[in-house]
């Protein structure tokens, strides 16, 4: 696959991959309603690994061997799985247990902000101006959708809000980190190792609730989105997204994380009945502009490997 292809295709993965996700705030939301914080966590991490695990042996049937990390390696693999699946994705669910879908979707795009001040602090990537102002213009968007709330004060908000501020950055901080591994390694083997790091802890923190659940009472509808969730959302998109940073940088696949507020927005006006003021469609339209214009306004990026560190 040529360079020219490759950037075509990841473009396409990433926004299928924000559309999942997008969506995937209303599945979450109404398969918690029905069984709650700690089974969703222990059924997405006890499938998660099983259909990676799966894939790989298929995959290295013959030379698992080149499966395995170097050995300098496991110790950031481990971190990662921590970080993000243990932290991020824990956290997450919690977060939007609290919260509602579409303030879910808001906050957790204050992402690309930290990505982009970790990428600078470190000296990772060099930023375009577009870059910069496309996501500052995006970022005002998301400030006009959450208005209410900030003239209402922080406390408004809420503990699920806050949680998912958090998550964000952690979030931010292990796509930065992960770079040097999924291109070292691939998106699949990314995926495994840190799952095998990161799911355990949260499998063993939801045992006591996943045996208290009354599994009769629990809608088939459910049980179908859980596997929607698990499978499409989860394991495809974390590979999609892995790959697509890998291709396309950091500094540029961040802001199109600004696309999931409008998507999450759409699917809980059309399944969860929520309503929107025409200030925040007018917000969304800013939003999707300023992710248009960091994307593609500028002109060419700067050189990637002038720029890029490896974490050795």
């Amino acid at each position: 696959m040529t360079s020219a292809t490759a950037a075509r295709w990841s473009l396409a993965a990433a926004i299928a991959t924000m559309a999942v996700w997008g969506a995937n705030f209303a599945v979450t939301k109404h398969v918690l309603e029905h069984i709650g914080v700690g089974p969703f966590l222990f059924f997405r991490y006890l499938g998660m690994p099983l259909i990676a695990f799966a894939l790989l042996a298929w995959i290295y049937r013959r030379r698992l061997g080149f499966a395995l990390p170097r050995r300098g390696d496991w110790a950031r693999f481990a971190g990662l799985g921590l970080l993000a699946h243990t932290g991020h994705v824990g956290i997450v669910i919690w977060g939007i247990h609290l919260s509602t879908a579409f303030s879910s979707a808001l906050v957790l795009t204050s992402g690309p902000v930290f990505t982009l001040l970790i990428l600078a602090a470190l000296g990772a990537e060099r930023l375009r101006a577009s870059q910069v102002a496309g996501t500052l213009a995006a970022l005002g968007g998301i400030l006009v959708f959450l208005s209410d709330k900030l003239a209402a004060g922080l406390a408004r908000a809420g503990l699920g809000d806050l949680a998912l501020l958090f998550a964000a950055a952690l979030f931010s901080l292990y796509t930065v980190l992960a770079r040097p591994l999924v291109e070292r390694y691939g998106p699949l083997l990314l995926l495994c190792w840190t799952l095998a790091f990161g799911a355990p802890p949260l499998l063993l923190a939801s045992i006591p609730s996943v045996l208290a659940l009354e599994y009769g009472a629990v809608p088939w509808s459910a049980w179908a989105w859980l596997a929607w969730a698990v499978f499409v959302s989860s394991f495809l998109g974390w590979l999609a997204w892995a790959w697509v940073n890998s291709v396309r940088g950091l500094a540029r696949t961040a802001p199109l994380q600004y696309l999931m507020p409008p998507i999450a927005g759409v699917v809980a006006w059309l399944t969860l009945g929520e309503t929107f003021t025409p200030l925040k469609l007018a917000a969304a339209g800013v939003t999707m502009a300023g992710v248009a214009w960091a994307q593609f306004g500028g002109g060419r990026a700067p050189p990637r490997e002038a720029a890029q560190p490896d974490a050795g």
